[in-house]
């Protein structure tokens, strides 16, 4: 090879299988040409110095919400995407997955929203269902098949009316174990929202009579404790194994669902944990009260520890931001009226990078695993995505790692205009991030002429 786009010099890449490794990364056609030794002679139309930097697989982030305005069901129009694709480039996301949420069949809205996506996106994306009624549950072949979407979420809090604020239908667990069948015959994979919220309304009414003294935080977690999610995940795990479909639990909490997930993996079910950094740095003492509720709640520092322990004993798979845009505005109600939901896009890596790398222990490789490998994996992106590797897409986060910084609100980029981590001192810094080869961000500036250059990816699932 004499001949490439991009030559990144003198960096340390995390590689497979390889690790931490000094070395040269040629990139042509948006690919990643080759792996070299560092200072190999070869002519490219430009030269970044990686000098001083980590290399790591670009971010995929396999579980947000996109939407307009208040609205998280679809964006509705490309700057939708603009805006909250710019915070994913800022913090080291090159791919993300968003959950479309619909009560219409997803083949009458799925062109337009990929196409309005396309039209702001500064990374790569592909979409999530979320299967709510029988139309969508019968279409879960095509959607897999046709349209490179084969994980399926589906909310098994939606019984009672609990759904309409969201606008969708209630649904049961013979519509879960359906699902799981589909999925199960058509290469899919499951993703519930796993809460018991029968028990969650008999425990809210009790504390909307007598609150204990609780504090918000701590009053929305006794609201939904952890055997709630808990419950939820160990019958998910069960009818998703006798339907012969692989589940992936999303946004797990505690330690209670995390064990009892676990106990079912040991007997067999294909089961794969997600957390977020929202459950690994916050706890119900935190002093934003409603800013930090989110479903799940919050829960007690006992089992944020828990789950650290499990991303460095590989108990979870990966970690996804859950990222929700809505503005600070819908933080002001109540505890009981407040919207649920934080933004996450820009902070993910410098927490894995602050809390885990720097306080922790954990491991470079790790987190890549935890960032992109796995995620490439399990959502069926490892074609194109998920490692530093020729052939691949030169999806790349180029970071500082003693880089102090601390964030402010006025820095945020998503449309939220808020961050739960702001005053926050991070250590480990985003410096580039590219996408396909293209600078998406460039000495931690947006590059604006990227705007509308991602690209819907489909999909398609070919693990055990």
């Amino acid at each position: 090879m004499t001949t490439c786009d991009l030559v990144i010099r003198d960096g340390e890449a995390i590689l497979p299988e390889k690790g931490r490794t000094r070395c040269d990364i040629a990139i042509s056609g948006g690919k990643i040409a080759a792996i070299l030794e560092p200072g190999t002679a070869l002519e490219a139309t430009e030269t970044l110095s990686a000098q001083g930097l980590v290399i790591l697989p670009g971010l995929i982030d396999p579980h947000l919400h996109l939407g307009h305005g208040g609205d998280i069901s679809r964006p509705r129009e490309p700057q939708d995407a603009d805006r909250e694709t710019a915070a994913a480039a800022a913090g080291g996301i090159t791919c993300f997955i968003p959950y479309l949420l619909a009560t219409e069949p997803f083949e009458d809205i799925f062109e337009e929203v990929v196409g309005v996506t396309e039209g702001g996106a500064r990374i790569d994306f592909g979409y999530h269902f979320i299967i709510s009624t029988p139309e969508q549950l019968a279409a879960v072949p095509r959607y897999a098949a046709e349209m490179g979407a084969p994980t399926f979420k589906i909310f098994m809090n939606n019984r009672g009316g609990e759904g309409k604020r969201l606008g969708l239908p209630d649904i049961d667990d013979a519509f879960l174990f359906r699902l799981c069948e589909l999925a199960a015959e058509n290469g899919g994979m499951v993703c519930p929202h796993p809460e018991n919220i029968e028990v969650a309304w008999v425990l809210r009414d009790r504390l909307k009579t007598d609150s204990g003294g609780l504090g918000d935080l701590a009053l929305w977690n006794a609201s939904r404790p952890p055997f709630v999610e808990a419950d939820a995940v160990q019958r998910s795990a069960y009818l998703a194994q006798q339907a012969g479909s692989p589940l992936y639990v999303v946004h797990t909490s505690s330690k209670e669902a995390l064990e009892l997930g676990l106990m079912h993996r040991a007997r067999g079910a294909k089961v794969y944990f997600e957390t977020c950094p929202h459950y690994l740095t916050h706890d119900v003492t935190w002093s934003g009260g409603r800013m930090g509720k989110i479903n799940p709640p919050l829960r007690e520092r006992s089992d944020c520890e828990r789950l650290w322990q499990g991303l460095l004993n590989g108990e979870i798979d990966t970690v996804g931001t859950d990222h929700v845009h809505r503005d600070i505005s819908s933080k002001a109600a109540d505890i009981w009226s407040a919207s649920p939901g934080c933004p996450g896009l820009e902070t993910l890596l410098p927490v894995l990078l602050t809390d885990g790398f720097h306080d922790r222990g954990l491991s470079l490789e790790r987190i890549a695993e935890l960032t992109s490998s796995n995620p490439a994996r399990l959502m069926g992106l490892d074609h194109a995505k998920g490692k530093i590797a020729p052939g691949l897409d030169a999806d790349l986060a180029l970071v500082d790692l003693d880089a102090r910084w601390t964030l402010k609100r006025e820095d945020v980029k998503s449309a939220a205009g808020y961050s739960i981590y702001e005053g926050k001192v991070f250590t480990g810094s985003v410096e580039h991030t590219l996408v396909r080869g293209q600078f998406a961000l460039k000495n931690r500036a947006l590059a604006n002429d990227r705007v509308g250059s991602g690209r819907y990816v489909h999909r398609k699932l070919n693990f055990a």
